[in-house]
C-alpha cells in the first residue's frame, strides 16, 4: 500500500537518505522488494523534515509519483536535516483527495505515516469515530482511512500518551474493529521514532549514538539492517531501538520491552 522511512542522525542532505541509496525510497516507489500488497507507489508522496532550532517540521507533498517531480530532486539535493519522515503512496482508492492524502500528516511537532489499509473502510471504523471530539473529525485533512488513523493517534498524543503507547493502543483498537487491517504506523517528533509492524514489512538500522533508520524495507545491503517481527511496536532514537510485542487485542497483552538494538525476547505471534 505504501513505503515509508524515518531517519534520526547527523544532518544530511535529504537526497542522501531518500534518493541516493541503491534501493532508496524513490526506487521503492516503482520497484519495492518486500511490499505485501500493491506493486507501484505512484499515487503521491511526501517528506517532512526538522530544521535546527525549530520544533515544527516542514513538509513537501505532491499527488503524483516521486520520480516525476523535478522540484523534489532539486530540493533533496540542498535541504539538510537530522530528522526526516518520508513516504510514497499506493492509494486504496485511486485519486482520493490528491496531495492532502499523502503522508506525512502533521500536527505541531509530530509527523505521521500509515502503510496499510483499514479493512471494510469506512463502515468498520465508524464506531470508533464517537471517541473523537467532533472538531477533530471535522478537521480531517482528507477522507481516507490513513487520515482517520492519524486522528485517532493524534487524539491520544494530545491526551499525553507517549509515541509508542499512542500507536500501540490505536493499532489494538483498529485491529479489534477491523481484524483484517494492515496497520504499519510510523511517527516521529524529531527526537524519537515510534513504529508498528502489523501486516507488512518493517526494518530498522542503528549505529548507536549516531543514527537510526526505520523503514518499510532496507535501502541498501548493509548487514546492520534487522527485520521487525510482525505484531511489534518499535521505539527508536539516535541511541538505538527498543522492540516490544503487540499482541492481538483478544489476548490481553503484556508488553515486555526487548533489549535495545536487538530482536524481541518474547515470541512473535499492512492508502
Amino acid at each position: 500500500m505504501c513505503r515509508h522511512l524515518a531517519y534520526l542522525g547527523p544532518e544530511e542532505p535529504l537526497g542522501r537518505i531518500l534518493t541516493e541509496p541503491p534501493h532508496s525510497l524513490v526506487h521503492q516507489s516503482w520497484e519495492p522488494q518486500r511490499q505485501r500488497s500493491g506493486t507501484v507507489n505512484a499515487d503521491g508522496f511526501g517528506v517532512g523534515w526538522y530544521a535546527p532550532g525549530d520544533p515544527v517540521p516542514a513538509r513537501y507533498r505532491r499527488a503524483g509519483p516521486i520520480w516525476a517531480d523535478l522540484s523534489f530532486a532539486d530540493l533533496a539535493r540542498v535541504v539538510r536535516s537530522g530528522a526526516v519522515l518520508a513516504a510514497v503512496r499506493d492509494a486504496t482508492v485511486a485519486g482520493a483527495d490528491g496531495e492532502a492524502a499523502a503522508a506525512p500528516f502533521a500536527a505541531g511537532r509530530w509527523l505521521f505515516s500509515h502503510n496499510g489499509s483499514v479493512a471494510g473502510w469506512p463502515d468498520s471504523a465508524a464506531p470508533l469515530a464517537s471517541g473523537l471530539p467532533p472538531v477533530e473529525l471535522l478537521s480531517l485533512e482528507s477522507r481516507t482511512d490513513s487520515a482517520f488513523v492519524w486522528a485517532l493517534v493524534l487524539h491520544r498524543l494530545r491526551s499525553g500518551e507517549e509515541l509508542d503507547q499512542a500507536l500501540g493502543e490505536t493499532v489494538r483498537e483498529l485491529a479489534e474493529a477491523a481484524p483484517a487491517s494492515r496497520l504499519n504506523l510510523l511517527l516521529t517528533d524529531g527526537a524519537t521514532i515510534a513504529a508498528t509492524a502489523w501486516g507488512d514489512s518493517l526494518w530498522y538500522r542503528t549505529e548507536p549514538g549516531r543514527s537510526t533508520v526505520v523503514a518499510s524495507e532496507p535501502y541498501d545491503d548493509d548487514p546492520l539492517w534487522q527485520e521487525v517481527p510482525d505484531r511489534t511496536v518499535l521505539t527508536a532514537s539516535r541511541a538505538g531501538a527498543l522492540l516490544a510485542p503487540l499482541e492481538d487485542p483478544a489476548s490481553s497483552p503484556t508488553l515486555d520491552s526487548a533489549r535495545a538494538g536487538g530482536p524481541p525476547s518474547s515470541k512473535e505471534p499492512c492508502t
